[in-house]
Formats: structure tokens, C-alpha cells, sequence
């Protein structure tokens, strides 16, 4: 095997494997801005009991207005097309520059992570 080629896959293997453990693709895509805790709000808020929840209403965060007067409750479905696209779901949220994430196994994983796998 080309040294190049050994390099690439020793690099890239460890990031693929952490995006099979929930907590860890949790912390690597989404730990930055929220938590898990409840009642830890940090630059988004927390993400303790999302499962249910009325979007926009965690008590204690200031929703953008997009989110604030959106009308869903966050199941499975909706909070994997968020994580996906959030413009897609709610044009003119709040989390700038979250792109969203592509991969499904990875939307997926995180979901677990969230008691939603």
C-alpha cells in the first residue's frame, strides 16, 4: 500500500468510528452550541427532553422569532430534517453557520444520542 494512501485511511478511520458512538457524534456536531443537560442553555439551548417539546418554548432560552412562533413539536422526524437542513424547516433560525448534516447514519446516531434512535 502507498505511504499516501496508509496516511489517509489512518486519519480519516478514528473520525468515521466516533460518528458510531451517540454521545461522541453528539459532542463533535452539536456539543459546541448545545447540551444535554437540563437547564444548561448555552449558545443554543439545551437539548435535555427535546422529544415532545414544543419548538421555540424551552423556558429560560430567547428563541429567534422564526422559532419562537413556529407551530411543531419536535418528534423524530422533524428534528432529523433539522439537523439536516434547518433553513429547510424553519427559514430564519438561529444557527448560523450550522450548515446541517448530510449523512443519515449520522443524523441518526446523534438522534440516539437525543433518546431518539
Amino acid at each position: 500500500m502507498r505511504p499516501q494512501l496508509t496516511a489517509l485511511i489512518l486519519l480519516t478511520t478514528p473520525a468515521l468510528a466516533q460518528d458510531d458512538d451517540p454521545q461522541l457524534a453528539f459532542n463533535n456536531h452539536c456539543r459546541t452550541c448545545h447540551s444535554q443537560d437540563e437547564g444548561d442553555n448555552r449558545l443554543g439551548p439545551s437539548l435535555h427532553g427535546i422529544l415532545g417539546r414544543e419548538a421555540g418554548s424551552h423556558e429560560g432560552y430567547a428563541f429567534s422569532d422564526a422559532l419562537a412562533s413556529a407551530d411543531f413539536t419536535w418528534d423524530k422526524e422533524t428534528l432529523d430534517a433539522f439537523i439536516e437542513n434547518p433553513d429547510a424547516v424553519v427559514q430564519g433560525h438561529g444557527m448560523k453557520p450550522y450548515p446541517g448534516i448530510a449523512d443519515p447514519k449520522v443524523r441518526a446516531t446523534i438522534l440516539s444520542a437525543l433518546g431518539a434512535g
